[in-house]
């Protein structure tokens, strides 16, 4: 028995060879992409860049956002008396960076007005959500919700001047009071119901006007993200039809609103922010934009919506070939380094340029944000570009994000790692404000409705692409002559669009190389189903150097 109770033999249970965690590291200054991208922003605004990198790249903020989606929020319905409540209890963890990406101003900074960040605003915030989803994408949802609202909330003065200000506070407040009595405040949605989804003209919750300058509110929502918001955009039918409305989780005397949560939904990923179902029982509610007219109030907060789907979705990508790197710079298989591995090189380069190309787009499409209302040709981009870098960047985030979970192998697939939780969110930008079907036919609708976008667009793909940019356009022209008259064919145009923005882009910021081996191997080549098909006059150990430089 005594020999039992003797330590094993030093050594015989030595860890060698095994990765060390990647934290505590700059997100913007060891990202050579994100600094290019970035290289023309005044000093402050690179300094606060560098400050919500060392954050994001921190062992603390990997710790809250382990705990944020390790312990998922709680739908409490009853107070100890036994009266019905709707309130939703988060782990602490979850409130720690709600309250960073408020400061950091990731809800409301595009609307700011002054200050040296202001011909850059959307850039800048996209470098923000870009490197905020490198570690906890969850609570995004209400920041990219209330930043959304704003653009929908324009359209009622009055209401805008109201909340305006405590939607604009950077004061994180989770407290169950009146917005009015709270330093500031976040929005949510509810949009969604459940014999509609993506087609909302089948809406049934209606809206019935009172003479007190408010409307009552009867029906349900399948799917009100992020409930404990102080406010909700929904959207109900009226005489005159569809429209939309502000609903007030806390109403102005303090009580609360007529909102009942039925129960939270059990997601595949996005774990650490509710969602949940909603039943309204004659609700109060404001009036945004004209009556009859909710599509065309909610629509331009849609589209802020699909830029952050995008810009969160590339933040993932990075967080995950990141890993893979990392792990195989450390990781010494038969006789050498992992990453010297020929095949290993190949896969990783190759997913380097999905990475850069995303990168590339989505600064592009946030650049055409900034100056769209001062250059028709930008707003242009951004019209048509929007569900396409959408459609295609969400949708490469999914296999992207597998194969760097491969790189890893089993140490990939364990809950320890953080490839897990990356995987399971990265479906949910693809089918948020829109799956792959609604992308590509709204892109058939901006072509519909404005027949001069896509020819400005495609002039400026030529530009950026130099001397081969004349056959890319000519192809791109060809496909959207038949897509006109083949909707089934919307998604290879779709997808044409979006591998050729991002080689615009990428020719355009980046170096070289990059553009080239997008180039050859995504336009150049037949469809390939997955990675490592780069052939070896590309030097793969460099490119991969100088998207990864080591801490």
């Amino acid at each position: 028995m005594a020999d039992d109770l003797k330590p094993a033999r030093e050594g015989t249970h030595a860890v060698f060879n095994q990765t060390p965690p990647r934290v505590n590291i700059d997100l913007f200054q060891l990202d050579p992409l994100l600094d290019l991208e970035c290289s023309g922003f005044p000093d402050g605004v690179r300094e606060d860049l560098s400050r919500v990198g060392r954050f994001w790249g921190s062992e603390e903020a990997r710790e809250f956002a382990r705990l944020a989606n390790k312990e998922a929020p709680v739908l409490e319905r009853f107070d100890p008396q036994g009266r019905r409540i709707n309130q939703v209890a988060f782990h602490p963890a979850y409130h720690a960076v709600m309250r960073r990406s408020v400061a950091s101003g990731l809800h409301c900074s595009v609307w700011e007005r002054g200050g040296e960040e202001e011909p850059v605003r959307h850039r800048a915030r996209a470098a923000r959500l870009y490197m905020t989803a490198q570690t906890e994408c969850g609570h995004i949802c209400p920041m990219t919700m209330t930043n959304a609202a704003l653009a929908s909330l324009r359209h009622s003065p009055d209401l805008l001047t109201e909340w305006g200000p405590r939607l604009l506070s950077r004061t994180y407040d989770r407290s169950f009071r009146k917005p009015s009595d709270k330093q500031g405040i976040t929005i949510g949605m509810g949009m969604t119901e459940k014999q509609g989804g993506t087609d909302v003209r089948q809406n049934r919750t209606q809206a019935e006007a009172t003479n007190q300058g408010f409307y009552r509110l009867t029906g349900h929502k399948w799917f009100m993200s992020a409930p404990m918001s102080d406010a909700f955009l929904v959207l109900a039918q009226t005489e005159k039809g569809l429209s939309c409305f502000l609903m007030p989780r806390i109403l102005p005397d303090g009580s609360e609103n007529a909102i009942r949560l039925e129960r939270l939904k059990d997601k595949l990923g996005n774990r650490s922010n509710a969602s949940s179902e909603a039943e309204f029982e004659g609700a109060h509610a404001w009036l945004v934009g004209e009556e009859g007219k909710g599509v065309r109030t909610i629509i331009e907060m849609v589209t802020y919506t699909r830029l952050d789907c995008a810009t969160a979705s590339t933040g993932l990508m990075r967080a995950g070939l990141a890993e893979a790197v990392h792990h195989c710079r450390h990781r010494h298989v038969m006789g050498s380094e992992l990453i010297d591995k020929p095949l290993m090189q190949r896969v990783l380069c190759d997913l380097t340029l999905d990475l850069a190309a995303s990168v590339a787009l989505t600064f592009r499409l946030a650049e055409a944000f900034d100056m769209q209302s001062a250059r028709p040709e930008e707003a242009a981009y951004a019209r048509l570009i929007t569900p396409v870098a959408k459609y295609w960047i969400c949708k490469s985030a999914q296999p992207f994000l597998a194969e760097t979970m491969e790189c890893l192998g089993g140490n990939g697939y364990v809950e320890e790692s953080v490839m897990p939780r990356l995987v399971r969110e990265a479906p949910v930008n693809a089918i948020w404000e829109g799956s792959g079907n609604v992308m590509a036919l709204d892109v058939l609708r901006v072509l519909e409705r404005d027949s001069d976008c896509l020819p400005t667009v495609l002039e400026s793909l030529r530009e950026d692409l130099g001397p081969n940019g004349r056959a890319a356009v000519e192809v791109l022209a060809a496909a959207a002559d038949v897509s006109r008259e083949d909707e089934g064919s919307a998604r290879m145009l779709t997808e044409q669009l979006a591998l050729t923005a991002a080689a615009a882009a990428l020719r355009r910021d980046f170096p070289p190389v990059f553009a080239d081996a997008f180039i050859e191997s995504r336009l150049g080549r037949p469809w390939r189903a997955t990675y490592g098909m780069l052939d070896r006059r590309f030097n793969m150990k460099a490119l991969l150097d100088y998207a990864f430089p080591e801490p």
